[in-house]
């Protein structure tokens, strides 16, 4: 995908034998002081991959407007996962300070009742009995691995009439005849990289605004952006954002009878899902991204709006979207001490042609 340039070697040509006197001194110095400054705090950002800008896509012939399909290859199942290359995992080493270990993971039996027509899993204890009476065992039936904290596997979701990510076909895709698209791509590469989180419920707090969780209530672009500014957060290629909502605490202090309510019609904020926003997401090349709320973006829709977040990030973009994800701890922490990056860590489910699973994630600061 990346085409080797040529350039370091046009730069030390450039450097070598020339003696003018007054204009090489002014490059040289630049240059000593932009090697001396990241020694001094943290290495310098992993060389930024020869990606198109959105408005460049497609790249191969016959692809929808806005798809990335061809981009990380014509085989490819892991989409911007790729984008989490050694060097980039090695830089984002950096972003350990302290040492503290967050985990992202709900318990696998919240919510309760689950949404989205879910339905609850049974967890059973097993004693072996008899000379192995002090072993136990367990089995959980009716597992759904989305009922909780999850990603959603790229064939997830795809677009009604544009297709699944990378062009692949329907009957190739896991459920449908193949087992192309799933979980166990992302569970066998493995998820690590530098992780930065937006906390817009607390950026409203200063601003005297908050979110109405009992309704899709859209959270702008704009909001997003001034979260990142106000946190001095910017981002970089290949970073994993986790945006938090407040939506679990929100849940969390909800009656029986207000969950069940919600499960039987969820109604649940979310981010802006509108075509702008797939474009900053892709401009801004994030290798994925994860929200505390139940869908990411604000559903459901209002009627007459086709604009579908998921449709541009897993079938256009193989974008991986995490859900549900408990960020209130870290969250609390990265307030307390200003340092919004982390690194990040998440270990899927090997469930082959699976369409979803736990995270299993962790946050390290």
């Amino acid at each position: 995908m990346a085409k080797a340039k040529s350039k370091p070697a046009v730069k030390n040509k450039a450097r070598k034998p020339e003696p003018k006197p007054a204009k090489k001194s002014a490059p040289v110095k630049a240059k000593a002081r932009a090697v001396a400054r990241p020694a001094a705090k943290r290495p310098p950002a992993p060389p930024r991959e020869n990606l198109p800008s959105y408005a460049d896509l497609p790249v191969r012939e016959g692809a929808p407007a806005g798809a990335a399909w061809g981009v990380f290859g014509e085989q490819d199942e892991v989409g911007t996962i790729n984008l989490l290359t050694p060097a980039r995992v090695v830089a984002s080493k950096a972003s350990i300070k302290s040492g503290k270990v967050f985990s992202l993971n709900l318990p696998i039996d919240v919510p309760n009742p689950p949404l989205f027509t879910r339905q609850a899993h049974r967890h059973t204890i097993k004693n072996f009995g008899g000379a192995m009476e002090f072993v136990l065992d367990d089995y959980i039936d009716n597992f759904y691995p989305q009922a909780s904290s999850q990603w959603d596997a790229l064939c997830h979701v795809m677009h009604p009439e544009l297709g699944a990510y990378n062009g692949v076909p329907k009957n190739e895709i896991t459920g449908r005849g193949g087992k192309r698209l799933g979980i166990d791509n992302l569970a066998r590469r493995g998820i690590a990289g530098r992780g930065v989180l937006a906390d817009i419920a607390r950026y409203y707090e200063t601003k005297g605004k908050s979110i109405d969780y009992t309704k899709p209530e859209s959270i702008p672009l704009e909001d997003l952006e001034a979260t990142l500014k106000y946190q001095k957060s910017p981002l970089r290629s290949g970073d994993i954002l986790l945006i938090r909502t407040g939506w679990t605490q929100f849940y969390y202090g909800l009656s029986d009878m207000q969950k069940e309510e919600l499960a039987r019609e969820t109604v649940v904020p979310g981010i802006e899902g509108s075509d702008r926003v797939a474009q900053w997401l892709w401009d801004h090349h994030l290798a994925a991204v994860a929200a505390d709320s139940p869908a990411l973006e604000a559903l459901p829709k209002p009627e007459g709006n086709t604009e579908f977040l998921h449709f541009h990030m897993l079938a256009f973009f193989g974008m991986p979207i995490g859900e549900m994800w408990n960020l209130e701890e870290l969250a609390a922490d990265c307030a307390q001490d200003k340092q919004y990056e982390f690194f990040i860590t998440s270990a899927p489910m090997n469930i082959p042609g699976g369409v979803g699973s736990p995270p299993n994630a962790l946050a390290i600061k």
